[in-house]
Parts: C-alpha cells; sequence; structure tokens
C-alpha cells in the first residue's frame, strides 16, 4: 500500500490532507506536531506499522507491519465542541463499535474508549490536545485495531484479553476499507457530539453496565462498585455497597471486572 492508493481510497470523504507512512514511531505524535504547524481539521496521519505507539496510561501499543490500522484524526473543534473535548475519545469509540456492529459482531465500549468483541479488546483510542495558552486548538483522536492475529500481543505482556477483527469474524479482512467506513462513522456521529442519541448509543454499548467493577488508580488506589452509567460530560457513575454513587472521571483511571 501507498499514499496515492490511500488517497484514492479516500477520495470520497471530506478528508482535506493525509500523511501516510510505511512504518513509524507514533501516529499521535506526528499528528500532533502537524497540528501545532497549521494542518486542517479533519486532516489524517495513517501508519502500516507503529513502533512506538502509545494509549493510555501511558501503554504502548506496537503495530506489526501489515497486521492492524493505526491512524490519527486532527480535529479543529467548533465552539460548541469545546465544551464537549472530553467526548471526541468515546466518538471514536462509537464510530468504531458501529463498524464492527455493520459487520454482524457484538462491539461494546469499555469505559472510556476501548473497544471489546467477546469480552477481549480490540481497539484502543488515544485523544491527545493541542492547546495555545488557555485556548484548545486541536484534538488529535488516535485508533489502534487489531485485524490479524499478528496484531495481538503475548498474553503474558497483556493487561487485559485481546482479539483481532480476523479471529473473530474467521474470515479475512481488508484493512483500507475498514478504514473508510470507521472515518464515515465518526464523520457521521461528529455533529451529533453529546446529543442524547450520542449519550443513549454509548451507554447501550457500554461493557459491564450493572455488573460489579474495580476501578485502580495509577497509585494503586482501587474502588469496588456497581457501574450505574454515564454522564453527560462523560463521567462514570459508580454505586458503592452502602447505597451511595461515586462519580468518576476517565484521567489515569483503569477499569476491569471485580474479581
Amino acid at each position: 500500500m501507498d499514499e496515492s492508493t490511500i488517497r484514492a481510497q479516500l477520495a470520497d470523504l471530506p478528508i482535506p490532507d493525509l500523511r501516510y507512512f510505511p512504518s513509524v514511531g507514533s501516529t499521535n505524535d506526528i499528528a500532533l506536531s502537524w497540528a501545532e504547524s497549521g494542518a486542517p481539521d479533519c486532516a489524517v496521519v495513517i501508519a502500516d506499522e507503529q513502533t512506538s505507539g502509545r494509549g493510555r496510561m501511558n501503554r504502548h501499543w506496537i503495530t506489526p507491519p501489515g497486521s492492524a490500522l493505526a491512524f490519527s484524526l486532527i480535529f479543529r473543534p467548533t465552539p460548541e465542541e469545546v465544551a464537549r473535548s472530553a467526548l471526541f475519545s468515546p466518538l471514536g469509540a462509537l464510530a468504531v463499535s458501529e463498524t464492527i456492529t455493520g459487520l454482524n459482531l457484538t462491539a461494546q465500549i469499555k469505559w472510556p474508549n476501548d473497544v471489546l468483541i467477546n469480552g477481549r479488546k480490540l481497539c484502543g483510542i488515544l485523544a491527545e490536545s493541542v492547546w495555545q495558552g488557555n485556548r484548545l486548538q486541536a484534538v488529535v483522536l488516535g485508533i489502534g485495531l487489531n485485524v490479524t492475529p499478528v496484531s495481538v500481543p503475548p498474553g503474558n505482556l497483556l493487561k487485559f484479553p485481546a482479539t483481532c477483527l480476523q479471529t473473530e469474524l474467521g474470515s479475512w479482512v481488508d484493512r483500507w476499507e475498514l478504514l473508510v467506513t470507521i472515518l464515515k462513522e465518526i464523520l457521521t456521529w461528529r455533529p451529533r457530539l453529546g446529543s442524547p442519541q450520542f449519550m443513549q448509543t454509548w451507554e447501550d454499548r457500554l461493557a459491564f453496565r450493572g455488573e460489579e467493577i474495580c476501578l485502580e488508580t495509577p497509585n494503586g488506589v482501587a474502588l469496588n462498585g456497581k457501574l450505574v452509567g454515564i454522564e453527560a460530560d462523560g463521567g462514570l457513575r459508580l454505586r458503592l455497597a452502602d447505597g451511595s454513587e461515586e462519580r468518576m472521571l476517565a484521567g489515569d483511571v483503569s477499569l476491569r471486572p471485580a474479581s
């Protein structure tokens, strides 16, 4: 695959510019630099191989050649979107889950933004911001999606069980057709960012809703409770054993089923 072929694949989408790399450290790093130097809204960075990608909480996300989707989309938020900037990450998760549902698979969103199939992680998403003083200039939405079995790390390296799309489908998948569909879904849902339909669809896809979960912070503090739902700002509602509710923002919080 080369850049001219990918440009042809995306020709029918309102993508003003793209940069393609056979191999790169991190698509988000390149997109952040490009955003700082004036990249237009909806410009995209795509890589076949990613050697030092990262997820939330500085976790590594490696993309072997030819095995996965690794791309970063640059947004120039409107004034209305600035107030909802925390929802760009679930926007990506919702777009991926809609795409997976279109393949007759059941996808769930592990708060705030991982996409699961059969309780296993298929896709990770990382949103990062570019600021000028106290003004939000851009949001970079990085998406990594496992397509072939080669993209799934060995079990001893995983903090959460993982899978890939071809394993779940039992058939070959065209990565670039998948990219086109995900971008279409992102562009379709973006005007509805934070709308009742957006929030309800996200909550309907929420993994572990009504189940006991454990939220853990980087310093090892764990909070157990029942996952109730999502707040309007994307925060999580957790019902504790005493019946009280705790509201959590995404930040560097890790979510897993209670053991």
